[in-house]
């Protein structure tokens, strides 16, 4: 197309050349620049691509969109940009044909949640009939496959190209987290989400080459709520005030209350309670909308009940706009009960005598929240099998292991991705931790022998924590990554405990 074809939206000047200049892609990485592409320049915080022109233009490129001024040959078109990362956004959705308006789109943003929410929403909306894309942490989905991503939010240009793949793969809908990293960096510029969801909001990525401070990250946080058609926000979130002051939506609130709470709210849910047994682990509540009826969720902790109701919020506003039956509502809500998120409080064995639980745990806070979180289950032990990752700082490997020792009945220490130290290092900094609280552990340095040797002697009614790791399929050991993927060796171990049994 022309170049004059992709600026609508834009604020683009033409400082020489021509909008009739054809062109076929954007590009903002000099590398990869080719005739009939547009290499938007842009200045970071360690590097200024517009140094990088001399490459783009030895590679054919005819289009330049800068902030300053360049000096370049007389046949290459130049525009000029206040801000190159939201140019470069407005051109990406150009680029691709504003897929974002042939797609239901759902942003979801907040301190905690977001991976699990989007999760659950998807399922949701699948249960309801829907064909829906994910993009987020944990990567892109799109039907089958699965894409890594190298940041929750990917890079606008990324974004657009995934809606577009979405769209043509017939998906429906688009659940996306949100990082305030993406706002800021307007890394969804020019999307108007048809739904924005805030699930919570605690100080988080503050700090060098993320934000100035809790201010700055409540601003960008909040600026969801200005770029969607309908909000959906939890009414108990710390600074809900602050957050909704700027919204340019119609409004939603969801909440759940603990006993003797008292709110108001679209969508609530209260009675919260704690099942687990030999088929079952999750946690439970009663759901007060149009109807009040009880919710089984198949993820441990309050914290996912929480994740779950803003989920049915979402949904439900999507599935009234289509003026959805009482039997897809049904659907729905028994979606719930089998919900499974890689790496997030993972259910990845039960049985009469255990159950095994996989989580990202890996640092001091997830671990504790994710114990304290298991504690209510009430196990007859529980049983935590981790390690921490190496070349990274060793007052995590300190303050984990006092948790460990503090909050399990039975820690057993092992590899984690040790990089380029030595594992044994990395464990006696745990020790370290763990030795004056008097906790009990043991050190099993190979991972999957720790996981075997767990399952082998758990006891009836004991839950076991295998943490740190997640959804991560492989384990780095210097410089090298080799599959391994936690849930996989639980499944292995549990096989050879049936095959024991039968």
């Amino acid at each position: 197309m022309r170049i004059g074809d992709w600026l609508a939206g834009t604020d683009c000047v033409l400082l020489q050349g021509s909008l009739d200049t054809w062109v076929e892609e954007v590009v903002y990485d000099s590398r990869k620049a080719c005739p009939a592409s547009v290499f938007v320049c842009i200045k970071g915080s360690t590097k200024d691509s517009h140094s990088f022109i001399p490459e783009a233009l030895a590679a054919g490129c005819k289009v330049l969109v800068v902030e300053r001024n360049v000096s370049v040959p007389s046949d290459v078109t130049v525009l000029h940009t206040v801000n190159g990362r939201l140019a470069l956004a407005l051109l990406s959705a150009a680029r691709f044909g504003h897929p974002a308006k042939r797609l239901v789109t759902i942003g979801i943003t907040g301190t905690k949640g977001k991976t699990t929410t989007s999760y659950m929403l998807k399922k949701l909306l699948e249960a309801a009939g829907k064909k829906v894309g994910l993009i987020g942490t944990n990567g892109a989905v799109i039907g089958d496959e699965r894409f890594p991503t190298a940041n929750t939010t990917p890079e606008s240009y990324v974004v657009q190209e995934y809606f577009a793949r979405m769209a043509d793969a017939g998906c429906d809908c688009v659940v996306m987290e949100v990082s305030s990293q993406a706002l800021m960096l307007h890394r969804v510029g020019g999307i108007r989400f048809d739904y924005g969801l805030f699930t919570n909001l605690s100080p988080d990525h503050i700090g060098p080459k993320e934000h100035e401070s809790f201010e700055e990250y409540l601003y960008y946080k909040s600026r969801l709520l200005t770029v969607c058609r309908t909000g959906v926000v939890n009414r108990l979130a710390d600074h809900y005030d602050e957050i909704v002051k700027d919204a340019d939506c119609q409004l939603h609130t969801y909440a759940l209350l603990d006993d003797g709470m008292q709110a108001e709210a679209d969508l609530m849910g209260s009675q919260i309670c704690y099942a687990s047994d030999h088929a079952f682990v999750g946690v439970e509540f009663l759901l007060h909308g149009k109807a009040s009826e009880r919710v089984r969720v198949g993820m441990p902790g309050r914290f996912n009940a929480d994740n779950a109701l803003a989920a049915l919020a979402v949904c439900g506003l999507v599935l009234e706009d289509e003026g959805a039956d009482e039997a897809v509502r049904g659907r729905v809500l028994s979606a719930l009960e089998t919900i499974r998120v890689d790496g997030r409080m993972e259910i990845a064995y039960v049985s009469k005598k255990c159950s095994v639980i996989v989580d990202y745990a890996h640092n001091a806070v997830s671990m504790e929240s994710l114990l304290m979180t298991l504690r209510d289950y009430h196990p007859k032990r529980l049983v935590c099998v981790f390690g921490c990752g190496g070349n990274r700082a060793r007052e995590r490997r300190y303050s984990m292991g006092e948790i460990g020792g503090r909050l399990a009945d039975l820690c057993i220490l092992t590899a984690d991705n040790p990089r380029f130290e030595k594992n044994e290092d990395i464990i006696k900094d745990i020790e370290t931790g763990i030795a004056p609280t008097g906790g009990r552990y043991l050190v099993i340095p190979d991972r999957r022998e720790a996981i075997f040797y767990a399952l082998r002697h758990a006891e009836d009614k004991d839950m076991i924590a295998v943490i740190g790791k997640g959804h991560e399929d492989y384990q780095e050991i210097e410089g090298v990554r080799h599959h391994f993927l936690d849930r996989e060796v639980v499944e292995e171990a549990a096989k050879e405990i049936r095959a024991w049994n039968r």
